[in-house]
This record gives C-alpha cells, sequence and structure tokens, in this order.
C-alpha cells in the first residue's frame, strides 16, 4: 500500500510545484466548458438561459504570452438594461493575449482609449470611464453616443471634454455593474452587486440577484479579478496598506479628487482648452472626466495617476505593479474606477483573430490545494433569518471552484438543492413551503464542507 500511495503522493507534489511556478496570469482566469448563462429582462425576476459558454473555454500560453479564449458572458446573470440599450450580452468567440512579463512604458503614458482595454478574470471585457459622449463646443452641446449628433472629427474623435460613463449611464448598468456595448458586455468599474455596497446607488437588485464577480470583503486582501491590456494585473478594492505587504487590510484609495472649479475651461495640468458647459445641476462635478485631477498623496494606500502601484500581493509576493478596482469608503465606485486615464506599462489592442505560435494548453487540476481551501475561511452570510420567502447565500470574496449548497432539515434529509458557479456570489432557495422550523445550510466544494442554521417562520 505504501508503494502505491507514494509514487501518488510525490505526483501530486510535483503537479502542484510545476503549477505554483506558473505565471499568476495564466493560472488565475476561470475555465468553463459545460455551464451556460443566463439574463434578465426587465419586469420578469426568472433568469433566462442564453446558451452561451461562461467564463473562459481555454488558456494557452508561450513563453511571451498568454492566450484566453472567451465568450465574453459571466457567470451570474446579465441585464436588464432599463436605459433603453435595445442589446443582449452576446458571444463574442474573442481571443486575448496578454503579455506574460509586462514592462512598465518609460515614455510618453499610453491614454485608455473607448472599448476593451483589459479582461477580467471570467473574461469579461474591461472598459475605462468614457462612454462615447464628449461636448462639442461649436455647437455647446453633448456629441456622440446614442441620440447625440457625431463629434467633430467623427465617431472616435476625443473631445476635450469626455463624459464619465459611470455616473451617468447609471440607469443602464444591471446589478452587477456592467451593460454591453453592441453586445460586448463590459464592465466600468468594480464589478460586484450593486446591493452589496454600503451605500447602493442603484435599486436594480431589488428585483433582480444581487450577484456579480466578487463581493468585497474589507478584511481580506483583495483578489485578483482581472489584467489590463498592458499585462499588469487588477485586483480587487482592498489590499495590503503597505506596499511591503505589512500593516494590515485596508481600502486601496484613489488619488484623485474633484476639481475646485466652477467653469470648465482648462484641464488639471493647466492646458487651455475648448470650453466646456459650466459646472451646474446638470452638468455637475464629475460628469466629465477632466473635472478630476490626480494629487500626490504620502498614504502607500493611495493610487498613482494610472491608479495603480508597485506592491507585494498574495500572487506575487515578490511584488508587481498592479491596479485596483477603486471605491469610496461607502463601495461606491471611485474615479477612474479600475485602469486610467493612462496605463503604467506599454499597452496594445491585445484581441486578436488566431494563435500564431506553438503554445502549451494549461490545464487546472480540480481538485487543487490552492483552490480547495477551508471554507471556514470564506465569508459565508446566510439571509434573513428567520426567512418566510427565500434564503440567500451570499460568498464574501471571489468564488474560484463550484460549491454545491444543500438546505438540510434537522433529521439531516436534504430538502432542496442548488449551486454557486465559479465567477458567481450567489444562490438562494424557494421556502415558501417548507415547514416553520431550524434547518441547516451545506456548503461544499469537495474537499471542505461547513454549515450554517437558519430558521423558517411565516
Amino acid at each position: 500500500m505504501t508503494k502505491l500511495f507514494l509514487p501518488i503522493l510525490l505526483g501530486f507534489c510535483c503537479l502542484n510545484q510545476v503549477e505554483a511556478q506558473l505565471n499568476p496570469a495564466i493560472t488565475g482566469f476561470l475555465q468553463n466548458t459545460t455551464q451556460t448563462g443566463t439574463y434578465y429582462v426587465s419586469g420578469n425576476s426568472t433568469a433566462i438561459s442564453n446558451g452561451t459558454l461562461v467564463n473562459c473555454q481555454q488558456v494557452d500560453y508561450s513563453a511571451t504570452y498568454v492566450y484566453v479564449t472567451t465568450e465574453g458572458i459571466p457567470a451570474y446573470p446579465t441585464g436588464p438594461f432599463l436605459d433603453g440599450n435595445p442589446f443582449q450580452a452576446t458571444a463574442r468567440g474573442a481571443i486575448f493575449q496578454i503579455p506574460l512579463s509586462p514592462v512598465q512604458n518609460t515614455g510618453t503614458p499610453i491614454a485608455t482609449n473607448g472599448g476593451n482595454i483589459g479582461i477580467f478574470i471570467n473574461g469579461v471585457a474591461l472598459f475605462d470611464f468614457r462612454d462615447g459622449v464628449g461636448w462639442n463646443s461649436n455647437t455647446n452641446a453633448l456629441c456622440g453616443g446614442p441620440g447625440n449628433p457625431p463629434c467633430p472629427g467623427g465617431p472616435r474623435a476625443e473631445t476635450d471634454w469626455s463624459r464619465d460613463a459611470v455616473p451617468n449611464e447609471l440607469p443602464g448598468f444591471d446589478c452587477s455593474k456592467g451593460h454591453p456595448a453592441m453586445g460586448n458586455y463590459h464592465h466600468h468599474q468594480n464589478p460586484s452587486a450593486f446591493k452589496l455596497d454600503q451605500n447602493s446607488t442603484s435599486s436594480i437588485c431589488n428585483l433582480y440577484d444581487a450577484d456579480g464577480l466578487y463581493a468585497i470583503d474589507s478584511m481580506a486582501h483583495a483578489p485578483l479579478i482581472g489584467f489590463a491590456y498592458d499585462g499588469f494585473p487588477i485586483y480587487g478594492a482592498y489590499g495590503y496598506a503597505n506596499a511591503n505587504g505589512t500593516g494590515g487590510i485596508t481600502r486601496i484609495k484613489s488619488g484623485y479628487a474633484l476639481r475646485n472649479i466652477s467653469v470648465r475651461t482648462h484641464h488639471a495640468d493647466g492646458t487651455d482648452v475648448d470650453d466646456g458647459p459650466a459646472v451646474s445641476a446638470t452638468y455637475y462635478l464629475g460628469y466629465f472626466r477632466e473635472d478630476y485631477e490626480w494629487v500626490s498623496n504620502a498614504g502607500e494606500d493611495y493610487l498613482d495617476e494610472h491608479n495603480g502601484r508597485f506592491c507585494v500581493t498574495p500572487e506575487y509576493p515578490n511584488g508587481t505593479y498592479a491596479y485596483f478596482a477603486t471605491v469610496n469608503s461607502d463601495w461606491t465606485s471611485a474615479y477612474p474606477y479600475v485602469v486610467g486615464p493612462t496605463f503604467y506599462g506599454v499597452s496594445a489592442n491585445r484581441s486578436i483573430a488566431s494563435i500564431t505560435e506553438t503554445v502549451t494548453t494549461y490545464v487546472p487540476t480540480h481538485t487543487s490545494l490552492t483552490q480547495m481551501a477551508s471554507l471556514d475561511d470564506l465569508n459565508i452570510n446566510v439571509f434573513p433569518s428567520p426567512a418566510s420567502n427565500l434564503v440567500a447565500i451570499q460568498i464574501g470574496g471571489l468564488v474560484k471552484e463550484n460549491l454545491q449548497v444543500a438546505l438540510l432539515d434537522m433529521t439531516g434529509r436534504t430538502v432542496k438543492e442548488s449551486q454557486i458557479n465559479k465567477g458567481q456570489t450567489l444562490a438562494y432557495f424557494d421556502v415558501k413551503t417548507l415547514y416553520n422550523g431550524t434547518y441547516l445550510v451545506k456548503i461544499s466544494n469537495g474537499a471542505s464542507v461547513t454549515t450554517k442554521k437558519i430558521v423558517i417562520h411565516r
């Protein structure tokens, strides 16, 4: 028996050692080849299947790049989009080529652009702050985007005053803070549910599931949630207070602040530009990106002008430059949200038609010890208690593996079953037909089990 066990154990150890040596840009993406996604339509809180595979379908790598094949659809439901957006999230059939050894850009910083500027670990696109609408100083009116005349110079032309998508497109974001552009579902900001913010700026989660890529956990270092087009990693909202990995966990803060202006005649660096509209109730401070300026802060928990810093993270114990999805103290999104307005590194369009070099396909193990952590370490919230109609199970942080969820009566009999898939945070049970009493919610990942008590009373 020992002779049989030892080689298996050694092989498993060696496999994990090889995996541990792989770049987080290879191992960090959520892969799936079976589960399909869902979406909501306005007024219907029952999610509809879209028949499209969620997360990433394949990850390949060479010595230079990681190649991520994805349809761009998340595991959490998308929609509805209540601003009249006629599109649903649709399959992209995309391949992204991300550099494995990103480098700092020592020349003129490259500005972020409209459209994709990065990719989340579930294959969903990252956009920057803008929504394609600007200010035409010749007509003293908005230009670009739906319902407005084109901006001077064409649809891709930049104006001196660029509208900020996060406050201006708020009615069109779904509960997970995303929406599609011509079917390309994307996030401009931290991809967590509005309802989980300490001050929710949208009521859309009142009817639709409060789900997202991850849930903010103020007690733990934020998960690795994506990569920018320059190859540097993107983390959620919290990190180590000190860049060297010490000082405890704290909210990582944007270095940008609203300018003290009443008229829009100059940019923050003093450049005289075509005038935008005066600050007013309609064109409030924060309406345009240029209403912000970067202010140097002494604290290491403040980010640079690219919205990142060089620091130690759990995935990069020797340090890396990293962007953070910044939020305010009430967890509402904080400009510039994720990356921008310029990249720290050398960036390029990373969407490609095909892979043209020899690559290795990365196949994650199903029971990797790095993933199958104790569920007692997760921030699991089961609510409400007592419950009368629904019981919700919300996971704090990032779910990297499928979790089986069961509702048991006190005899141990399973009365309801569900699942929280990797890249989701939420499951729930309809308990309207169950008897009053105490029940157990059992959560398992195949290697660890935890239970929570819940009371049902009507």
